[in-house]
């Protein structure tokens, strides 16, 4: 005779997502101390979600070219931190992810995102290295 495993479907709460000012201050810190003028950080929006199902503490979101064509918007980028997760850092550890997010900007802030691994071309991590001793230097 088969057996059949009920299984039950746990109830996950929705993400919730608010505006971040904290971050965006900080975004803006960044950016000012490090001298990276190429990032626009008034098309740079942060929010900071709540019940995000991801093993991510922090995540960047691009408007891509088309989405910037339809709506007649400008590029840009919206900064999530995972609250669980990202407030419980200290301030360095909050930086350095904020930096990475950053370093995910390209020079041309174009909307597009810069992946992880690109072929040919610096490793991301590199990138990500130099910002944060940078960082460290300047702090």
């Amino acid at each position: 005779m088969p057996r059949f495993i009920r299984f039950s479907k746990k109830s996950h709460p929705q993400i919730i997502w608010i505006s971040a000012p904290d971050i965006k201050k900080r975004i803006n810190s960044l950016a000012n101390k490090l001298h990276l003028d190429w990032l626009n950080t008034k098309n740079i929006y942060c929010v900071r979600s709540s019940y995000a199902n991801t093993r991510a503490i922090a995540r960047i979101w691009g408007l891509s070219r088309i989405w910037q064509i339809a709506l007649k918007e400008k590029p840009k980028y919206i900064i999530e931190v995972i609250a669980e997760k990202f407030d419980r850092l200290g301030e360095d550890e909050k930086n350095k992810v904020l930096l990475h997010e950053i370093a995910h900007i390209p020079m041309n802030f174009s909307g597009s995102l810069v992946p992880h691994i690109r072929r040919g071309k610096r490793k991301f991590s590199s990138k990500v290295d130099i910002l944060v001793a940078q960082y460290l230097r300047n702090r």
